[in-house]
């Protein structure tokens, strides 16, 4: 049996005539080629190459192999080639089945049986491959050594390296396959680099394949390198802006143990701040080795060295674009929920060392004006803003014309956010039939998100949880006190390969004295997009004369049922049911039902479903991106 070898693959025949078989893919698909041919077909005579010959490819065998050697056989890909001719074409069928063994072994089977001919009865020649596989080749044995590993430091914990190798990608009795070979390996290298050993190597691999007893020998060995601690922040590019919007930003302290994760945080929290147009957070590598070597005598550099006790001192290095000062954007869009829409926003990134975002929105159903403005960041994480706006609202025979000055708190991250946000609101409102009333308001309202998903732009398992809590107690510039609380809760969960349950639910709960004064966007409604299907934006809700208007209570539901049957593109069947009352017991659930196409976009699922309305009697078509929390 051979010793092993770094990243080499060693494999044994019946007739003890052993293989030292290099089957990485990237080796194997260059090599196979040149190993079949020898060399390309030679150029014919140019009369030759008039009359080159037409043939066809047929390959018989199971599963993915077809499409393997379909793809990558010179028989296939010489097809078409004006200057191949007729012995040419027989010396391609000829080396096929040698070619196609090397093909077939990335993916497990080395025992293969193989036959190929070339069929001249017809008009035109077919070259036909067969293929019986035979059995896999199965993972005996896999042994994992790990050097190094050493905590540093009285702080330090140990590395565990159990969970590690539970975390191995290629088990004991799994196929073995070349592409999964050589992804455990990498897998297994980059969660080792991912915390506390950066410069973390494999330092030899090697697989042992005996087709006889169809079993493969895995042995891998990494090298944990030095372990790494995060030094101090440096930071490029910044010129127009104040240092102070990365620096508060960053939450990864000097002498704390390095891990990537804490990195791409703070790059993420860079890039929402809106002041770059590129981020990059990283270790730098570049600067640890420089100063190690510097502080190094030239006998020392001559000296190879045991690993050192201290850890490595990795700089944070921020690299960052600047986005200009100003933008201007214009954009078109329409929603199924509020009809064609035009848009402009402004934006200025240095008013008096603030950030201002401000927008002018015009729908067919709704149209809102509005300025922010948001202080930096502060050190604690802290994300204060203050603004006014204006906005108006036709829906259901209902209309409102509501001003807004508000100061909002925000802190937390994706995974959780939290705000607090006061505000104070003047509302005119007309319905139709009714006299116009007016209502003043200060509430104080307080905001909690809770994200736990695979994916925040395209989840396929987990949850978000949306609770919000507040209401205007203060007899101060308020017409009306109330209390008001809502939820809103969002379920992902795949029921195997290309299945998906989503379940939706939300729920809300208004007390006051009288319902007047209150303002109508503190109130319920359903119907729309996000909300109960089949019915149109906010049409489910109390009945004020001739109009629908928001009420007291809230109750909504929603089961889909995705079929990716050619992902990104899938189908879905849904179900759901709610309304709004005035009173607990009036809350009797509208349901709509039907059928919709998804496609997972690279800016989140893009949903298109006709859904059939149950009380109206009648269809409706829905569009939407992602669902909105």
């Amino acid at each position: 049996m051979f010793p092993a070898t770094p990243d080499k693959t060693i494999a044994r025949t019946p007739r003890q005539r052993r293989i030292l078989a290099q089957i990485a893919v990237s080796v194997c698909l260059a090599a196979a080629p040149a190993a079949a041919l020898a060399q390309e077909p030679p150029a014919a005579p140019q009369q030759a190459a008039a009359r080159g010959i037409d043939y066809s490819v047929k390959v018989d065998a199971p599963g993915p192999l077809d499409d393997l050697l379909e793809e990558n056989l010179d028989l296939v890909r010489w097809q078409g080639n004006p200057r191949l001719d007729l012995d040419q074409l027989q010396r391609l069928v000829k080396a096929a089945p040698e070619q196609a063994k090397i093909l077939i072994a990335t993916e497990g089977y080395y025992s293969p049986k193989v036959s190929a001919g070339l069929d001249t009865s017809g008009a035109k020649p077919v070259a036909r491959i067969t293929v019986d596989p035979g059995q896999p080749v199965l993972v005996g044995d896999v042994e994992l050594v790990l050097k190094g590993f050493e905590p540093v430091g009285t702080d330090a914990k140990p590395y565990d390296a159990a969970d590690l190798r539970k975390r191995w990608g290629l088990p004991v009795g799994s196929r073995f396959r070349q592409a999964d070979w050589e992804g455990a390996k990498r897998n297994l290298l980059r969660q080792v680099m991912m915390a506390r050993y950066p410069r973390a190597q494999l330092v030899e691999s090697s697989a042992i394949v005996d087709p006889d007893m169809r079993r493969a020998l895995l042995k891998v060995v990494l090298d944990s390198g030095p372990e790494a601690r995060f030094g101090e922040l440096r930071v490029e590019g910044l010129k127009r802006y104040s240092p102070t919007i990365v620096s508060n930003l960053n939450r990864i302290r000097p002498g704390q143990e390095y891990n990537e994760a804490a990195l791409q945080a703070y790059q993420a929290r860079l890039q929402d701040t809106g002041y770059f147009s590129t981020v990059e957070v990283s270790a730098d590598m570049a600067a640890a080795l420089s100063e190690d070597i510097d502080a190094m005598t030239d006998d020392q550099k001559a000296i190879p060295r045991p690993p050192v006790a201290n850890p490595a001192i990795l700089p944070v290095l921020v690299r960052v674009t600047e986005n200009k000062q100003k933008n201007v954007d214009v954009g078109l869009g329409y929603s199924t929920n509020t009809g064609a829409r035009a848009q402009l926003n402004y934006d200025d990134l240095n008013v008096f060392g603030l950030r201002m975002k401000s927008n002018l929105i015009m729908e067919q159903k709704r149209q809102t004006a509005r300025a922010d403005f948001y202080f930096p960041t502060t050190e604690k994480g802290y994300s204060d803003s203050f603004g006014a706006g204006f906005e108006r609202n036709d829906l259901r025979g209902e209309v409102t014309n509501v001003a807004t000055v508000a100061g909002r708190r925000a802190w937390g991250t994706p995974l959780l956010e939290r705000s607090l946000t006061l505000e104070y609101l003047s509302e005119r409102r007309l319905v139709e039939g009714i006299e116009t009333r007016r209502s003043n308001s200060v509430p104080l309202t307080f905001s909690w998100t809770k994200r736990a998903l695979d994916n925040l732009v395209l989840p396929k398992r987990g949850y978000v949880l949306n609770a919000q809590f507040g209401g205007a107690v203060l007899p101060v510039l308020t017409d009306e006190r109330f209390l008001r609380a809502s939820t809103r809760f969002i379920h992902y969960r795949p029921l195997g390969p290309s299945t998906n349950l989503i379940v939706r639910a939300e729920a809300g709960v208004l007390a006051s004295k009288q319902k007047e004064g209150v303002p109508s966007t503190f109130l319920f409604r359903a119907g729309g997009d996000q909300s109960v299907r089949g019915y149109g934006y906010q049409e489910l809700g109390v009945r004020e004369g001739d109009a629908i208007v928001g009420g007291r209570y809230l109750l909504t539901g929603s089961v889909e049922y995705q079929y990716w049957f050619k992902p990104p593109w899938g189908v879905a069947f849904f179900y759901d049911a709610g309304n709004a009352a005035d009173k607990f017991k009036d809350l009797k659930p509208e349901s709509g039902y039907g059928i919709g196409a998804r496609w997972r976009s690279p800016v989140g699922p893009i949903n298109v479903d006709v859904a059939y309305g149950q009380a109206l009697k009648k269809a409706r078509l829905h569009f939407s991106l992602g669902f909105t929390f």
